[in-house]
């Protein structure tokens, strides 16, 4: 549970929050009617199958006191959130008959979203998820039962061993079955999310296994948790705190972003347009090649800003009619030191876009501006825009030509795949723009530097 999630995991931590604010839609209230109705019936059935017998009510009522508690404190993450109620939960397995905790882990579980409910943060509806959240109570509750034991305290260690085991595997399962049904990904990879909840949860055995423990000589030993969960709040409201700001910060740079655009659409119309163009072709490659979400924007931003640096740049020479003479081709060369430059000058995560702006003129073989990079050192990023702008370029009209045919625009892409161009980019792209034709034709020597 990284302190920085990264882009990927904003989105998803903030959807949670979105749909957990809002009401069940028809499938979602069906499956969470499902689970949190046969867990209550489960519930119930053992709860009034077993005695109250040997049970101390002050111990029962501070270890659910801790849960509710516990429950309230939330620490996003990218799966949507977990609370530390692994701390209440393990001491109520023994302070409370194994038959009766599933039913009073499913009323801490209640009492803790009452606020919600009540100020108007939850519909009434989402109880039903409340309820499904104690499916994992039943795995340790069973594994007691059977074993013969009124509670954790009167087991043996492997029992208590098997029953905490029990635990984990009835929540993931469970878990996950309810998240394949819901959501629709399968079971396998919904287990493989739950991981990290797993290690958390199995982090705070040992603290609930000593409150527990301490708990059948001292009651009230689990309300000594409470100023423990009250430092928890405190970090997990900052988390989330944490998160929205980065949400908002990726938002702020994505403004910058397009007002830099602006400027450079209202420096020149035709860069302008051009730089748009290749967002959209850029973005479209870049999800076929299973970019990161973090590569993905980096892309975004590369595309659009690949020539802010023109700004920098005389218009007499950007909007030259005929070929550019030896020094106007050298200052013009300047513009991709020159947006890395304005670039490095925002800061942040918008200095890695500067070096993609910086590269965009590089090529496969060793042999463009500024670096003499080559192959895959050259940022794929940048190997996407230099394909997706010598596209754009070849295909509009520029101040010097027309624009060029399709086909032959093809043919060329086609001819400098792997020399000046990425193979595998070249191959993405023209699967993009000609996805009906059988391949491309016999290449056709044309000159395509673009600036």
């Amino acid at each position: 549970m990284g302190l920085d999630p990264d882009l990927a995991a904003q989105a998803r931590i903030l959807d949670e929050l979105r749909l957990r604010r809002g009401g069940l839609a028809q499938r979602e209230a069906l499956v969470e009617r499902a689970f949190g109705g046969v867990f209550a019936v489960v519930a119930l059935g053992l709860a009034f199958a077993g005695g109250w017998d040997g049970i101390s009510v002050l111990a029962a009522l501070g270890a659910t006191l801790a849960f509710v508690v516990a429950a309230r404190v939330e620490f996003d993450i990218s799966g949507g959130f977990t609370a530390p109620t692994q701390l209440a939960f393990v001491p109520l397995l023994f302070v409370a008959p194994a038959t009766h905790v599933p039913l009073l882990v499913g009323l801490a579980w209640t009492c803790a979203r009452m606020p919600d409910l009540l100020s108007g943060k939850s519909s009434l509806a989402r109880l039903w998820v409340t309820f499904g959240n104690g499916w994992y109570s039943l795995g340790p509750a069973l594994v007691l039962i059977l074993a013969g034991a009124h509670d954790a305290g009167d087991a043996g260690p492997w029992v208590l061993l098997a029953a905490l085991a029990a635990q984990f595997v009835v929540d993931v399962f469970t878990s996950a079955l309810r998240e394949a049904a819901l959501r629709g990904p399968s079971l396998l990879a919904q287990i493989s999310e739950l991981r990290e909840v797993v290690a958390i949860d199995a982090a705070l055995v040992p603290i609930g296994l000593l409150v527990g423990l301490a708990a059948a000589e001292y009651p009230w030993a689990p309300v000594a948790l409470l100023p423990l969960l009250g430092v928890l709040a405190v970090f997990a409201r900052e988390r989330r705190e944490r998160v929205r700001s980065l949400a908002e910060l990726s938002n702020a740079y994505r403004g910058t972003a397009y007002v830099l655009g602006d400027v450079v659409e209202a420096d020149d119309a035709y860069t302008g347009e051009h730089c748009r163009g290749v967002v959209q072709l850029a973005m479209e490659v870049g999800e076929r090649l299973g970019l990161s979400p973090d590569g993905l924007r980096n892309l975004e931003f590369g595309a659009l800003l690949h020539d802010v640096g023109k700004i920098a740049i005389p218009n007499e020479i950007i909007n030259k009619p005929g070929k550019l003479d030896p020094d106007e081709w050298q200052i013009i060369k300047t513009h991709t030191t020159e947006g890395q430059a304005m670039l490095d000058r925002v800061g942040g995560f918008m200095s890695d876009v500067g070096r993609i702006v910086r590269s965009h003129h590089e090529r496969w073989d060793g042999g463009g501006y500024p670096d003499g990079l080559a192959g895959e050192a050259i940022p794929i990023e940048a190997r996407i825009v230099a394909a997706c702008d010598s596209w754009n370029a070849m295909t509009t009209d520029r101040s010097y030509r027309k624009a060029l045919p399709f086909e032959l625009a093809q043919q060329e892409l086609a001819a400098c795949s792997g020399s000046q161009f990425d193979p595998r980019v070249i191959e993405v792209m023209l699967a993009i723009v000609t996805p009906e034709a059988d391949g491309p034709a016999a290449p056709v020597r044309l000159d395509v530097t673009t600036v």
